[in-house]
């Protein structure tokens, strides 16, 4: 199935940067990035608090399990398992309300905007479709998918990403190739981090070039 049909009711919001609540990256500075990573279904800190992660574990060369989202904009659920042909980048954030993860959502959409035409660029949370449709809007970034996994953490629990405690999704990036395996997982260990960004934007060009490869 392709991407285009499960997610053709999303909004694709104009690229225009203004000074907001959502202000873009050049008006702040950004916090620490971090390049280690963890197990899915182990744990990470907040600011030194440890948040045991529940769920199953997934793994590179993984499947992405079957489980529904739900499109920011139409309330549609959207599985992202069923997906074909094109390199999905997951951002996965605990709440697009916070200084950190608004810095990721913008870093996706504002320097994504290099990455081949076959990598959709998705952000993931547990925030209600209601409030990422609102910080969309806000934010004026582009070519973003936001999709929710407000009703019962089913997408972050068959990760192994769903923190124990706060019922939030960890901060993580996944990319899954064109045939729906997982082949790239950066959980990152502490939360007020920001995932290598650049390191998964690289590992997307490459499995862009890998598929384009395929297809010749």
């Amino acid at each position: 199935m392709k991407l285009g049909k499960l997610l053709h009711a999303l909004i694709l919001f104009p690229a225009v940067i203004t000074l907001s609540a959502c202000a873009g990256l050049n008006s702040q500075p950004l916090p620490p990035v971090n390049s280690g990573s963890v197990e899915p279904g182990s744990a990470v800190t907040l600011r030194g608090e440890v948040e045991p992660l529940v769920g199953t574990p997934i793994k590179v060369g993984d499947h992405l399990p079957s489980t529904s989202l739900v499109a920011a904009d139409s309330l549609a659920e959207i599985d992202l398992a069923k997906v074909r042909g094109k390199i999905l980048f997951l951002s996965i954030v605990p709440s697009i309300d916070t200084k950190v993860c608004e810095a990721q959502t913008h870093y996706l959409g504002e320097e994504g905007d290099r990455l081949p035409a076959t990598v959709e660029r998705i952000t993931i949370s547990r925030d209600t479709p209601f409030a990422q449709r609102r910080f969309a809007k806000e934010a004026k970034l582009t070519d973003i998918h936001f999709l929710s996994d407000y009703k019962e953490g089913a997408f972050g629990r068959s990760l192994g990403l769903l923190q124990e405690n706060s019922r939030l999704l960890a901060r993580a990036v996944i990319l899954v190739d064109g045939n729906g395996i997982v082949s790239y997982i950066q959980v990152v260990p502490e939360l007020s981090n920001l995932p290598d960004m650049e390191r998964a934007f690289n590992a997307a060009v490459k499995l862009a070039g890998e598929m384009a490869g395929d297809e010749r």
